[in-house]
């Protein structure tokens, strides 16, 4: 999982190499001469031969990779590209969700206003073709491939739909889809949720989008979600906690190397916040989630629920070079309002509140298939989230019996699934939106949060 807090800093390639040449005159250094002399053997006298820039791509990556930091990463190339994209407002594609079924490729969701929904694919649609590739036999990565493409170009599908008696031709146009990092929901009594899935671009935006929406719903207090959010950009963070925080008063201290430096992001808040505030986080609430939590805990009242945060008070600034690598280095760390330094001991809650031991269940990878006789992690998953669903598994522990295949078999039917009693994609699907359905409604830590929000009306 990346747990990142990063500042994004681009340097064009011809100016930083100019000014690293200026402080460290690595040419002269004793150490530099082993390596200039590999590079120069390597060239001249490998039998096989061997190209420039992979040499010194893999110069770089080792040079990193020798920090023992696994924060710090050399990107080469296209996953330096891809790197710098993931923390972007969209992507070129169409805008579909897609699961894995028995080898088959579902739509799971079309994305609002993305160009599939505006092209007539639905829900429960089965890609047969892309642009005249069939799409039996495929890995869900590959058919990712197939359908994104550069923006303006026309992917063309065949698909089959139910009640069609014919596969459909639809074509749709690439364009952008937005990756949207907030959701919200308005709760009884007034309690706004919002939840963060991370901190990219444009999170503040949609943030601010969510709040307006909740206040004129009128939001009585506000309920956070930061649970397995990772982290990301440092700037949609302060402008979000500049909403809650104080005027005036200290978001999070940014410190880098001997103390050369310290960066003080004070809250510029508009108008007071006057409602009440609870954060729910977990293990996976990582650094940039982490500096709001602490931001707001320590100035703004906000009672947070949950377990223990995850640890990560370091900074990491990215700079992407001409060819669209990316170095991403260690520079910094950062302390909370209260002088705190989290980093490897994390953010204890105020409520401590465990989460249900099959919230932590591994999800079942597509392409799944279970009978008697079978064994091992997959089967004790299955068993697992049988029972929880209140289904009799045996005393079996990790192997598929017939005691696991009778469970199964019974699973299938009350939901209307082919009876086979071995473990499918369609039965693990429908598994698994019953876990999630049945978690949402016994969420120990939300249900905690949201009766502190009540009590303090």
């Amino acid at each position: 999982m990346a747990v990142l807090l990063t500042v994004a800093v681009v340097v064009g390639f011809a100016g930083g190499r100019f000014s690293m040449l200026l402080q460290y005159p690595i040419m002269k250094e004793p150490a530099f001469r082993n390596l200039s002399y590999a590079y120069k053997e390597i060239m001249n006298r490998y039998l096989e031969g061997a190209d420039s820039k992979a040499l010194v791509d893999g110069a770089a990556e080792g040079m990193v990779g020798s920090l023992g930091d696994p924060y710090s990463v050399y990107l080469t190339g296209d996953r330096g590209e891809q790197y710098i994209s993931s923390y972007e407002d969209h992507f070129v594609g169409i805008g579909v969700e897609i699961r894995e079924e028995d080898g088959r490729f579902i739509i799971d969701k079309l994305i609002k206003t993305a160009p599939a929904e505006k092209s007539g694919l639905k829900a429960g649609d089965v890609f047969v073709s892309i642009d005249g590739t069939s799409a039996k036999g495929l890995d869900l990565t590959k058919l990712k491939e197939l359908v994104q493409g550069k923006e303006g170009t026309t992917a063309k599908l065949t698909v089959e739909r139910e009640g069609s008696s014919k596969p459909l031709a639809i074509s749709v146009v690439r364009g952008a889809v937005p990756v949207l990092t907030v959701t919200s929901n308005m709760l009884p009594d007034g309690v706004g949720e919002i939840t963060i899935s991370r901190f990219a671009e444009k999170t503040a935006n949609e943030f601010n989008a969510a709040i307006e929406a909740l206040q004129k719903k009128g939001m009585k207090s506000l309920l956070l979600d930061l649970r397995g959010n990772p982290g990301g950009l440092l700037e949609p963070t302060i402008t979000i906690a500049n909403r809650f925080v104080p005027k005036g008063k200290t978001i999070v201290q940014v410190v880098y190397k001997g103390e050369t430096r310290v960066i003080t992001h004070q809250s510029k808040q508009k108008e007071p916040w006057k409602l009440p505030i609870a954060i729910l986080v977990d293990a996976h609430t990582a650094s940039s989630a982490e500096v709001l939590t602490a931001a707001l805990k320590a100035t703004a009242g906000a009672k947070v629920v949950g377990q223990k945060t995850f640890g990560k008070g370091i900074v990491q600034n990215f700079r992407q070079l001409k060819d669209g690598s990316v170095l991403k280095l260690t520079e910094a760390q950062w302390r909370s309002p209260d002088g705190q330094w989290i980093h490897k001991k994390g953010i204890e809650p105020g409520y401590v509140v465990a989460a249900p031991d099959y919230a932590q269940l591994p999800r079942l990878a597509a392409g799944l298939k279970l009978g008697i006789g079978d064994y091992g992690d997959k089967v004790q998953t299955v068993q697992s989230m049988l029972q929880v669903l209140g289904y009799a598994v045996g005393a079996g522990k990790g192997i598929y019996d017939a005691d696991t295949a009778a469970a199964v078999r019974s699973f299938q039917a009350n939901e209307k699934l082919p009876q086979t009693g071995t473990m499918n994609d369609k039965a693990a699907y429908r598994m698994m939106v019953m876990l999630t359905n049945k978690f949402d409604k016994e969420d120990p830590q939300r249900i905690k949060a949201v009766s502190l929000l009540e009590a303090a009306k």
